[in-house]
C-alpha cells in the first residue's frame, strides 16, 4: 500500500493552526491549498483531486495543475462547481466507488455538499468531516443532518487512521468520530435550550451557546449554529418564521 505524505500547508484563512493539509500518495496531489515549498518541489504528480471545494483547499489547484500537467478530476455530480471554484475545468470525474490511482471516492457530504473522503486501504482522507481536537464547522451550504451520516458511515468501515484536512492524524479514528457526534448531540441539546430561553436568532444562539470570545472564528460558529437550528427544524423541535427583522426561531 502507498504511503501517505502529510504536507500541512500554510493558508490566508481562519484554520485550526493556521494550516490545510495537502496530502500526496504515490502520483496523486490532493487538496493543494496553497504554494509552498515542499509542493513546489514534487515531482511524477499525475493526478490531482480536492476532498472539496472551499478555497481553503482549493487555492492552489490551477497553479499546481499548470505546473505538473497531472490529470485532474472532480466529484462528478459538482464538477461545474469545481470550475467555478478552481477555475480549472476537470479533466475527468468520479463518483463514490470509483478509484484515482491508489485512491477509493467515499462520498461524504454534510460540511459542504460536495465532499469527499478517499481511501487507501484501511486509511481515510476525510478532508474537514472530522479533525483530532475540536469539532469542525458546518458551513452556512453545509448539512448537519448529512455530516453525521457520513460520519457514522466512516465509524462504520473500521478505520485505521484518518487524516484530516487540518492538523495532526486520527490515531483512534472510531473513539474520535464517536466523540463528535456526540458533540454535535449535546450542541443540539444547548442550542434548544437557547431557544427554550428565548433566543431567537443565530447571533442569540451563538452568545448563549458559547461562554468565550470567538474572535475571527465567530461566523464559523454561526454557521454551525444555523446548521443546528436547521436540523432541529426538520425534526420538528424548533420552528423557524420569518419576520420583519429576519428568521426567528421558537419552539
Amino acid at each position: 500500500m502507498p504511503g501517505v505524505e502529510r504536507v500541512p500547508v500554510p493558508v490566508d484563512y481562519p484554520v485550526p493552526s493556521g494550516r490545510t493539509n495537502a496530502y500526496v500518495v504515490d502520483d496523486v496531489l490532493v487538496d493543494p491549498a496553497a504554494r509552498c515549498a515542499r509542493l513546489d518541489d514534487l515531482d511524477g504528480v499525475a493526478h490531482v483531486v480536492a476532498t472539496h471545494t472551499h478555497a481553503d483547499h482549493v487555492d492552489a489547484l490551477a497553479h499546481y495543475t499548470e505546473r505538473t500537467g497531472a490529470t485532474v478530476w472532480a466529484y462528478a455530480p459538482y464538477a461545474e462547481r469545481f470550475a467555478d471554484a478552481t477555475g480549472v475545468t476537470p479533466d475527468r470525474t468520479y463518483r463514490e466507488g470509483d478509484a484515482i490511482g491508489p485512491l477509493d471516492v467515499v462520498a461524504t457530504p454534510g460540511h459542504a455538499p460536495d465532499h469527499v473522503a478517499f481511501a487507501v486501504g484501511d486509511t481515510y482522507l476525510v478532508g474537514d468531516c472530522a479533525r483530532a481536537g475540536g469539532s469542525v464547522a458546518i458551513t452556512d451550504e453545509g448539512d448537519l443532518r448529512a455530516s453525521l451520516t457520513s460520519l457514522r458511515r466512516l465509524y462504520a468501515r473500521a478505520p485505521d487512521r484518518l487524516y484530516p484536512g487540518h492538523g495532526e492524524p486520527i490515531r483512534r479514528p472510531r473513539e474520535r468520530l464517536a466523540e463528535i457526534v456526540a458533540h454535535r448531540r449535546e450542541r443540539d441539546r444547548d442550542v434548544l435550550a437557547a431557544v427554550a430561553a428565548g433566543a431567537g436568532s443565530v447571533p442569540e444562539v451563538v452568545d448563549a451557546v458559547y461562554e468565550r470570545d470567538l474572535g475571527d472564528y465567530r461566523g464559523l460558529a454561526a454557521a454551525t449554529v444555523r446548521a443546528h437550528l436547521e436540523k432541529l427544524v426538520v425534526e420538528d423541535r424548533v420552528t423557524r418564521e420569518t419576520t420583519r427583522d429576519g428568521v426567528r426561531y421558537r419552539e
